[in-house]
Parts: C-alpha cells; sequence; structure tokens
C-alpha cells in the first residue's frame, strides 16, 4: 500500500492506494468512501479484492487529512470537490466507486458534478431516508427509536437507516435536488 497527500483548495487530502497505477488489468481502479468515516473502515474490505486497484482516502477534517480553512462542516459539494481531485491525482481514469453512508450522498454529488470520473457507482445506505417512498413511516419509525433507546440524551451523531425503497425514475440531480431542499427547509 502506497500513502499520497494531495494539497487541495483548504485541505491536505490523504489517500491510500493497494496496488499498481495504471492498472495491470485494464479494469478501472476500486475507490471506497465514506462518512464520517475515513480510510480505516474500509481496510478488511480492500483486502478482499487482491487482484484489484483500490483506492481510499480520509475525507477532510477526518483521520489523517487535515483542514486549513478553519471550517468544520461537510458539504457533500466540497466533499465531491475533493474525490474529484483524488480521482484525478490517481491518473488512471474513472473509477468504479463504493460508497457507504455520508460517502454515498459525496458519491451522488460526484457523478452529477463531475460524470465522466466514474464508470459504475455503488450507493451503499445513503442517508436519505426522507426522499423515499416511505419516507414519513421512517422518519417516525427514526424518531421512536431514538426516544426509546436513549431519553434525554443528546445525538452527537443521527444513526442511518437503510434506504430501502428508492422511486424507480430518479436521477442522481434531481436526488441531490431535493437533498438540498430537505437540508435548507
Amino acid at each position: 500500500m502506497e500513502t499520497h497527500t494531495l494539497a487541495a483548495a483548504g485541505a491536505d487530502l490523504v489517500y491510500d492506494v493497494r496496488g499498481p497505477l495504471p492498472t495491470t488489468d485494464g479494469r478501472p481502479p476500486l475507490f471506497m468512501i465514506g462518512q464520517p468515516m475515513d480510510a480505516t473502515g474500509f481496510a478488511a474490505l480492500a483486502a478482499r479484492f487482491p487482484e484489484r486497484t483500490v483506492a481510499t482516502y480520509d475525507p477532510r477534517g477526518l483521520g489523517r487529512s487535515t483542514r486549513k480553512d478553519g471550517r468544520v462542516d461537510h458539504t457533500p459539494q466540497t466533499q465531491a470537490d475533493d474525490v474529484h481531485a483524488v480521482i484525478e491525482a490517481l491518473g488512471a481514469g474513472p473509477v468504479e466507486l463504493f460508497a457507504s453512508s455520508g460517502g454515498a450522498i459525496t458519491a451522488l454529488e460526484v457523478v452529477a458534478k463531475y460524470p465522466a470520473d466514474v464508470t459504475t457507482l455503488v450507493a451503499h445506505e445513503p442517508p436519505l431516508i426522507t426522499l423515499t417512498l416511505d419516507g414519513p413511516a421512517a422518519v417516525r419509525a427514526r424518531a421512536g427509536v431514538r426516544e426509546r433507546l436513549t431519553p434525554n440524551a443528546s445525538w452527537t451523531r443521527s444513526p442511518y437507516v437503510s434506504v430501502t425503497a428508492i422511486p424507480r425514475s430518479w436521477d442522481a440531480r434531481s436526488l441531490l435536488a431535493a437533498l438540498r431542499s430537505a437540508q435548507s427547509g
């Protein structure tokens, strides 16, 4: 495994590459991202692909990646710019992208903003319960779980509920627009 540091706008991004670049088999690199976790969360999964070139990274302000902009927020737009910068730094063309949790939100922004960067996206459990067909019921269920498990506790991080129903006629741009609307409203 080789570790690299990439100077990006407002942050130094640390990413790891397991395997050769360019890839020896002609397949795109497999890039694994998450949020709010760093690359260490993918170590065991990456090890299951010894025949593939696998890249992982620490999002800005998490793990080994440091912020230089004084901010503490994590927006999908900024994270997508960071992922795009890492993909460019890999120098191997588009990637196959596996993205989990908040990383799946970032990945949707990547494919909307930089569609040429990704050949295949697996968006694993994006925390988008308000956009599912059963969104209102899922929100009520999440509130009930929070109430029963931790009465009077403050949550530092919301738990996520797996997306189990996504409308068949969605695309990344409309999904992101709905997410942004829900966040601002």
